[in-house]
């Protein structure tokens, strides 16, 4: 059952060591402007509570893990400022994943979208299951995938990301996603991957917090640029959302 909230939801809760946060919004888990700053101020917060060594980041519902932008607020968008700070909400949340002390594990139930692939990127390790298909939409309302873009590649490749990319109607399965180092794990059922993961972030937050902080330096080694990187193409992406092309896309797509 997921949230009803127009703004979206996003609860913590900790057990143990495990800070559990979940985020939720009606229209297959997207995310509007508000809820963005919240993960991030979330994400933010967490990484300094020394009580926590592992972040598992997941989404409400049993459909969609996330449908990326809300086109409601795409389309409300006016002007340039308007559009570099509703997709500077992307590069806050993907900057905070990146520099957070904590490891954050991905639980990817269904299917993601645009911003929602960027998300699982931004992940250190990702949990899925078979109905986890992902899809690069961009393209075919008018915009490009210009701020995920740098977490995306990161992880699967240049050569991936075009395959993905340059079809933006065509899903691909979630052991696509795995072969292309996206996702860590593919499960046949959601019970099955759930159970394996309870076991895996616990047996994880038991390592030293110190040497996961350290290691994660490591891992994110080469992207302390981004910060000035994804706020840029944040403007970008602002100025290609108001074109008429895109107007005439998301019309569209709104009920």
């Amino acid at each position: 059952m997921g949230t009803s909230r127009k703004n979206g939801s996003l609860y913590t809760r900790i057990d143990g060591k495990v800070a559990h946060v979940e985020f939720g919004h009606p229209a297959s888990n997207s995310f509007v402007a508000d809820l963005l700053l919240r993960l991030t101020n979330t994400i933010n917060e967490l990484s300094e509570n020394e009580g926590v060594s592992v972040i598992l980041l997941k989404s409400e519902g049993e459909k969609a893990f996330c449908a990326g932008a809300s086109f409601d607020e795409l389309l409300a968008v006016s002007n340039l400022e308007e559009g570099k700070a509703f997709f500077s909400g992307f590069a806050h949340v993907i900057n905070a994943m990146r520099k957070c002390k904590k490891v954050i594990v991905g639980r990817v139930h269904g299917k993601s979208v645009g911003g929602g692939v960027g998300l699982a990127a931004a992940c250190d390790y990702v949990y899925s299951n078979v109905d986890a298909s992902i899809k690069l939409s961009e393209l075919s309302i008018g915009i490009a995938p210009l701020v995920i873009a740098p977490a995306v590649q990161r992880k699967i490749g240049t050569a991936a990301l075009a395959e993905l990319s340059l079809a933006p109607t065509e899903w691909k399965s979630a052991y696509w996603a795995q072969e292309k180092g996206l996702f860590s794990k593919v499960y046949e059922s959601v019970q099955e991957m759930d159970k394996e993961l309870d076991f895996f972030i616990h047996k994880l937050a038991s390592y030293n917090a110190d040497a996961l902080t350290e290691w994660k330096k490591v891992l994110w080694e080469g992207t302390d640029h981004w910060d000035v990187l994804l706020t840029d193409r944040a403007a970008i992406t602002g100025k290609l959302a108001l074109s008429d092309f895109t107007r005439n896309a998301l019309s569209k797509f709104k009920k």
